[in-house]
């Protein structure tokens, strides 16, 4: 980071958790590009090759019960590696 970078960090470090939030808010805002033209038309594409996979028997659907337990685990086991 720049000089004027660290110092800036410095001062927004003794701001309050609200406004340290409001201030990483905008600043991530402030790094958005225009959304994709495409990216519309790519996620209806996805989405109808999920259901198809879905009405045809090659994938099924997961509860959010069974999601939380497998992340857990893979959470837990990720841990126990480091």
């Amino acid at each position: 980071m720049t000089e004027r970078s660290v110092e800036l960090l410095q001062r927004a470090l003794s701001l309050t958790e609200e406004e340290r939030a409001d201030l990483a808010a905008s600043l991530l805002n402030s790094l958005e590009s225009s959304p994709d033209p495409d990216a519309e038309g790519l996620w209806q594409d996805e989405i109808s090759r999920r259901a198809a996979a879905l009405d045809t028997g090659n994938e099924r659907a997961v509860s959010w019960n069974e999601v939380q337990s497998l992340a857990s685990a893979a959470l837990q086991h990720g841990r126990k590696k480091r």
